[in-house]
């Protein structure tokens, strides 16, 4: 993110000093060499767990049977895997597409570097009459983790926990278990807050941010207090609405997925093993459709299989788990006929439900004219305080660890039902001159280069500030279909953003607050003025800052806040749109669970990776409950045997 042609080439061009006496170039290349040292410790090999693919044979096609099956080490399937692993009696498999996270995944400044690359599912959507039409092509960007780790080795690493009601809808849907008094134990097991080395239960490692950013970080809460909005000290039962800085999944200035934390915490246990590089293309079933046999996978362009002893957790995501079961022939009869492919089991509900929480970005100056401008060689220090401290800019996403949850709806019906949000805020504030910041960012979105080249052009003589408005419970729902039974070829993506009226009211209320913010003292003090876009079919038909024009503005600047979710919904059998029963299993499969976001049936309001972590406890428990049953009733009827 760092420009350094224009340092090397200063540097290049500059006299080396007079010979001295050793002792100055002596402390330069013991600083040399300490930085590189301390670049080698950043992401070293031992952080994951070994790849057993590296010891198949190039004939062997065939794996022995595994306890356990786990597909994808992402956010949930780590998290299975390793609570199964704890029993030494069961033999633990994990199958992941990809392999070890970059160096840039550790750095918690650089998760948006990671986008478009070969370390994620690199995913978009199908053009929309309602949405993501500044997108190149008019398609949203939709990345995915393809890592240890998953997406939660590529995310903000922000911890929210969604709130009561979230969970309580889940329970009324007939989802016994799930309501929020019992879902709260999970979370907590989860985790391990820095600090507290008698919590006895997590390997997710929870810290606060540093705070880099303090005088942009004040207007932003004293913005918000001056509209009503208080600062919290945390989003918890009774201050769900308001400011709050959150917490992130990382230790000592480094990202702590799941996928480092969970699996490679304990990778050295003799009945874990990880196969790297793995792609899984079919599931294989008896003859009754009725359980998982055997799963195959391609690795460095070779099939292999693996045998399932007892169950396969199915934890690819919200997009990969309903797309292998589909290639598997798990699904609805049409689509699966369309594709010619052998239909397994009647699921109608696969694919369906599909929900993400849509942003809406808007773009603000600040200073203009009178920012001051970034320095290129404060990236430097920010870059020799990481190596050698763990600290400064580069452990944290910046104004991105304060959140605000709105209640749209109260600023114009106070009467309403204050203790819950419709609308989250995200900020990102990007300094003057940090052109570099702002490709990367603008990029990841696949925003369209003329907006691009405005954004850039603004940046030039001002500080830039960028809301993103979320809608907390869309109720626009899209779908996920086959293109085509090759599995290397990406589903099709069917967003249905803002298709729904109701969503489009809220967002307009969101983009309302925005608005006020402006006004407050606290940014009018920075000179605030919401960017006007030049957006040619909105300004030509639209007075801008009109509801008209916002709502057009909403069809344009659509992007995902990551939160893929809902496509293999958890509910009972009588559920047409169901998959899954309240314990994960999917219907009409005896030894097939899924633990991954696609469970969900209705998406939490709030930042979806806590969520996931929470349901793979739930499912690795769920899993070691059932089989411990079932081996204490074997051992009964053998001893029965025995004693006859």
């Amino acid at each position: 993110m760092l420009d350094t042609s224009q340092l090397n080439a200063t540097a290049a061009a500059q006299q080396c000093t007079p010979d001295g006496l050793g002792i100055w170039s002596g402390l330069v290349s013991l600083l040399i060499q300490t930085l590189l040292a301390a670049q080698c410790a950043v992401a070293p090999p031992s952080l994951w767990p070994a790849d057993y693919g590296a010891q198949l044979s190039s004939k062997q096609t065939q794996i022995e049977d595994y306890d356990f099956v786990v597909i994808g080490a992402g956010s949930a399937g780590s998290v299975v895997a390793s609570r199964l692993s704890e029993n030494p009696n069961w033999n633990v498999l994990v199958l992941e597409a990809g392999g070890d996270p970059p160096v840039e995944s550790e750095l918690p400044a650089m998760f948006l570097a990671l986008q478009h690359t070969h370390v994620m599912w690199n995913y978009f959507t199908e053009p929309s009459a309602t949405s993501c039409q500044a997108m190149k092509d008019g398609r949203c960007y939709w990345p995915r983790g393809k890592m240890l780790g998953g997406s939660g080795a590529a995310n903000a690493m922000l911890y929210l926990r969604g709130n009561r009601r979230d969970f309580d809808s889940w329970a009324a849907l007939g989802n016994e278990g799930w309501s929020y008094d019992e879902v709260l134990p999970y979370y907590e097991r989860s985790v391990r807050p820095v600090g507290n080395e008698t919590h006895p239960q997590g390997y997710l490692v929870l810290s606060p941010f540093e705070r880099n950013d303090p005088e942009m970080l004040e207007m932003l809460k004293a913005g918000g207090a001056e509209l009503g909005v208080p600062t919290v000290a945390e989003f918890k039962e009774g201050s769900y609405v308001g400011y709050a800085h959150v917490p992130g999944s990382v230790r000592a200035g480094q990202r702590m997925s799941t996928g480092k934390g969970h699996l490679g915490k304990v990778a050295q246990r003799p009945n874990l093993q990880v196969i790297k590089q793995a792609e899984v293309t079919r599931l294989h079933f008896d003859e009754a459709g009725e359980r998982v046999q055997r799963i195959s996978f391609v690795r460095q362009g070779r099939e292999h299989s693996v045998g399932v002893a007892k169950e396969a957790v199915l934890s690819a995501g919200a997009i990969g788990s309903p797309a292998l079961l589909l290639r598997s022939g798990v699904g609805a009869a049409a689509q699966l006929e369309a594709l010619q492919l052998e239909q397994v089991l009647q699921l109608p509900g696969v694919g369906r439900n599909l929900q993400d929480h849509v942003l809406v970005p808007l773009f603000m100056q600040l200073d203009a004219g009178t920012a001051q401008p970034a320095d290129q060689h404060g990236m430097l220090d920010e870059v020799y305080e990481f190596l050698l401290r763990r600290k400064g800019g580069l452990t944290t996403p910046g104004t991105a660890g304060l959140v605000s949850f709105i209640n749209t709806v109260n600023r114009t019906q106070p009467s309403g039902d204050q203790r819950y949000p419709d609308v989250e805020n995200h900020h990102i504030f990007v300094q003057r001159g940090r052109h570099d910041t702002l490709q990367v960012f603008l990029a990841g979105f696949s925003f369209q280069p003329q907006y691009v080249q405005h954004l850039q052009q603004l940046l030039a003589q001002s500080h830039l500030l960028c809301f993103f408005v979320l809608l907390s419970h869309p109720q626009s729902k899209g779908e996920l279909r086959l293109q085509s039974a090759d599995y290397k070829q990406p589903p099709l993506l069917i967003s249905n953003y803002l298709q729904q009226p109701a969503d489009v009211a809220t967002l307009l209320r969101g983009i309302r607050y925005v608005e006020a913010l402006q006004q407050t003292r606290a940014y009018r003090s920075h000179q605030a003025q919401l960017v006007h876009l030049p957006i040619a079919a909105c300004d030509a038909a639209h007075e801008f800052s009109s509801d008209d024009y916002w709502r057009c503005y909403a069809r344009h600047f659509t992007v995902t806040c990551y939160h893929q979710c809902g496509t293999l919904k958890m509910g009972p059998a009588a559920d047409e749109a169901a998959c899954v029963d309240s314990r994960l299993l999917l219907h009409g499969m005896s030894n097939l669970r899924v633990a991954d976001a696609s469970v969900m049936p209705d998406i939490v309001s709030a930042n979806t990776n806590a969520a996931t972590v929470m349901i793979a406890e739930r499912a690795a428990e769920f899993i070691a409950q059932d089989w411990a049953q079932s081996e204490l009733s074997s051992n009964s009827k053998r001893r029965l045997n025995e004693d006859l």
